[in-house]
């Protein structure tokens, strides 16, 4: 008697994604400094039809929210959490700004173990 494969949640995931006839979904990632950047490559993914997701708080800018050090410490654990949630839910991973060649110490924790299952597109800054 065989059994039927289960499906893991990544693959469950995908199905509802296909099923559901969504767009897909682009993660930016990268350093805060380059929030104007993240937001440039948000609205040229926007306009090719993509659902984009990307760090919602710039932490390096000044805010009420992060003013407290102590408070700003718990916030940034909660959304760096948020943040690897985003690159799980996401299709295709878009780094923008990244030195490849001396990455940031926590690139490596956060996107390798998604780009075997996430295709990668760097956007490199012009000038």
């Amino acid at each position: 008697m065989s059994y039927p494969q289960l499906l893991t949640p990544e693959e469950q995931l995908a199905d509802a994604k296909r099923l559901s006839s969504l767009p897909r979904i682009v993660v930016i990632c990268g350093s805060t400094r380059f929030m104007t950047e993240m937001n440039e490559a948000d609205l040229r993914e926007t306009e090719a039809g993509r659902i984009v997701v990307k760090p919602g708080c710039d932490m390096k800018s000044p805010h009420e929210l992060w003013s407290d050090p102590v408070k700003a410490a718990a916030l940034k654990v909660r959304l760096d959490d948020l943040h690897r949630a985003k690159i799980r839910l996401a299709d295709e991973v878009l780094v923008v700004n990244v030195r490849l060649s001396s990455p940031s110490p926590r690139s490596p924790r956060a996107v390798p173990p998604v780009l075997r299952s996430a295709s990668m597109a760097l956007c490199h800054p012009q000038g």
